[in-house]
């Protein structure tokens, strides 16, 4: 195997830092962090505790964000320090503590040079995810309900806050759908690659006679709407249920009617929450998704306006974006960008930042192409 050029590599490195600083501008970011603390220093801040919330979190994030970048100058400059007193003392095994970081450092700032490819009207937003069960039966219950999991494990494996605003259980086993929020900047830039139709592919664990089942499930991804957005919906749009909420097996059933579900009549979107224990609050956060989702069909319809105004139609995403194959062979597999991996296990258990950053890098193509 030949010796790595590590005088190449590191300068490479350098080379993509100084692409990242330009684009996230580490002295704007001090200035915001410097606005926000003096937000958060406020004496009156948390009379307003939702306000307060945001404040705190963007400082957070920010700090992070620079904390990261300052972090990857001193990552670098460590590394070279480290290869040079190796070679100085033709240290074999301090080379191959070299190698390792070099590999870490590759993985950790192509992932931050992902972030700079944010760069949508609406890619900063926290985001509401909705997982539905497709064709397959009790099958596609099932697969919905492992999506489910999968995503709020990749929250978790970043540190992301999510609520699950709703849950509509299946008879027999899974989801029929589910509803959560990923409360941290950039969730929706991030997480709308993800967007579209995945397919399971497995001997079904519901059938006994142990055949192979190919079932379906549908991820829709839409950004958190804010006040400044102005999607001001009519009373008169919206019709409005109340029920009582359940869970599977007769589990946390209320006993009054705090459920909700919205229908905005001239789209015919339907939101529905069950999750909170008034229905006050309930109405509240089924608004706010209901808002969401229109904020989404307008940008839908602007961008299909534009299309068909440049003479250009095309089909975007497809009806199948990513396969997961347990039976016969183990794989995982995004049709769009051809990343896959062989370890399906590890993907549901939340590993699923390389499809991520895949379908970025993909969708950044696709724009330039476009």
């Amino acid at each position: 195997m030949a010796a790595t050029d590590f005088s190449a590599e590191l300068t490479a490195l350098r080379t993509t830092l100084g692409t990242i600083r330009a684009v996230t501008d580490p002295d704007a970011l001090r200035e915001r962090i410097a606005e926000l603390s003096d937000q958060a220093s406020a004496p009156d801040l948390w009379d307003d505790a939702d306000a307060a919330q945001k404040v705190t979190s963007a400082l957070s994030h920010a700090q992070s964000d620079l904390d990261r970048i300052e972090g990857f100058e001193q990552r670098i400059d460590d590394l070279d320090t480290l290869v040079e007193m190796a070679r100085e003392e033709n240290d074999a095994e301090t080379l191959e503590d070299a190698e390792k970081e070099l590999a870490t450092l590759r993985r950790d700032l192509g992932a931050l040079e992902v972030r700079t490819l944010l760069s949508g009207e609406y890619d900063a937003r926290e985001a509401v995810v909705t997982i539905r069960a497709g064709a397959g039966g009790v099958d596609a219950a099932d697969f919905a309900e492992m999506l489910l999991r999968m995503y709020l494990r990749w929250a978790e494996r970043h540190g992301y806050p999510t609520a699950v605003l709703d849950t509509s259980y299946a008879e027999e086993a899974g989801l029929k759908s589910a509803t959560f929020e990923v409360k941290s900047p950039y969730a929706y830039g991030t997480l709308s690659v993800e967007a579209g139709t995945h397919r399971l592919v497995r001997i079904s664990p519901f059938d006994n006679q142990g055949r192979r089942q190919t079932s379906f499930a549908a991820v829709e991804v839409v950004p958190l709407i804010e006040q400044t957005d102005h999607i001001d919906i009519p009373e008169n749009e919206i019709k409005v249920d109340v029920f009582r909420s359940s869970g599977p097996g007769g589990q946390s059933v209320n006993t009054t009617d705090s459920a909700v579900r919205l229908t905005h009549i001239p789209t015919g979107t339907v939101v529905s929450m069950q999750n909170e224990k008034s229905q006050i609050q309930n109405r509240a956060a089924a608004m706010r998704v209901l808002q969401s989702r229109l904020l989404v069909l307008r940008q839908a319809e602007e961008k299909a306006t534009q299309k068909e105004l440049a003479g250009d139609i095309k089909a975007s995403w497809g009806d199948q974006m990513r396969s997961y194959v347990l039976q016969p062979y183990q794989m995982v597999k995004d049709l769009r960008t051809e990343h896959e991996v062989g370890n399906p296990s590890s993907v549901f258990d939340g590993d699923i930042d390389g499809f991520i950053e895949a379908g970025i890098r993909w969708r950044r193509g696709q724009d330039a192409q476009a």
